[in-house]
């Protein structure tokens, strides 16, 4: 059964399924179906939280023009955590998502645990970091004067993740309302918010909560691997490698889950 919490400016909708050590599953701008393969191969030996960010799929937000922040996301983090645990807890951030626990770390340690990003797209960290964020201006530009397929299919071409969803050579399903409007949030209240968020590096090598920095093995190349390995070796860790690519968790979520359980046990 979903549960939802009241924040400053936002109703959040999350679920909790399984026992055991708090485990916090986090996309941007991907919601909580996006971890449905994951889930399964966890709920075994932990509680699994999954939520959908404020303004996307059954996430409100109070003023839906109003710029989301990974602060703001890591505030909302803090929030549901308090809900369902008093113990520091285990927190995979992907994408997005992961850009949101990397401010969760720093702004609310004592709710965390261990921290996996996982491909978070920290362009600043990059050499072509200006040319990166002219283009996502660009397709924030792109959504208000041709709309959100448009605009996505040039946040495709910068991200270089893979767009097809054709099956034995079928056309993909056309997007539903759902989508397009979670979409068109995305891209005009976080794309800017998020792909051009600079963190505080030294604070977080000082941080206490323990940060795990990991890559799909088959994106290599892509704008959020590179961003993960550029983030490793700006924190000094290790990279560590999960299966898949940028969406490994729903791709290979079997080999996803044994290699997640690794990274957090350390």
């Amino acid at each position: 059964m979903p549960k939802t919490i009241a924040v400053p400016g936002a109703r959040l909708t999350y679920d909790v399924t399984g026992s055991g050590p708090v485990l916090f599953l986090v996309g941007t701008p991907m919601g909580a179906t996006g971890f449905a393969a994951l889930v399964p191969h966890l709920a075994e030996d932990f509680t699994v939280v999954t939520f959908d960010p404020r303004g996307i799929a059954r996430s409100t937000a109070d003023d839906p023009t109003r710029q989301v922040h990974p602060e703001d996301t890591a505030d909302d983090l803090a929030a549901v955590l308090a809900e369902v645990t008093d113990e520091p807890a285990y927190v995979l951030g992907s994408s997005g998502g992961a850009i949101g626990t990397l401010a969760l770390v720093l702004r609310h340690p004592d709710r965390v645990h261990t921290a996996v990003v996982h491909e978070p797209p920290l362009s600043v960290l990059l050499p072509d970091a200006e040319e990166i964020r002219a283009t996502t201006h660009e397709i924030v530009d792109t959504l208000h004067t041709a709309g959100w397929q448009p605009a996505m299919g040039r946040f495709f071409d910068l991200t270089g993740v893979l767009t097809s969803m054709s099956v034995n050579d079928q056309p993909p399903p056309a997007p539903s309302e759902e989508m397009a409007r979670g979409t068109e949030y995305f891209i005009a209240n976080y794309l800017r918010t998020v792909a051009l968020w600079a963190p505080d590096l030294e604070a977080l090598r000082a941080a206490r909560p323990r940060v795990v920095v990991a890559a799909g093995r088959t994106s290599t190349g892509q704008l959020a691997n590179r961003t993960a390995v550029a983030l490793a070796a700006a924190l000094g860790t290790d990279l560590a490698l999960f299966s898949g690519d940028h969406g490994g968790f729903s791709g290979e979520p079997k080999a996803f889950a044994a290699e997640l359980r690794a990274a957090l046990a350390g």
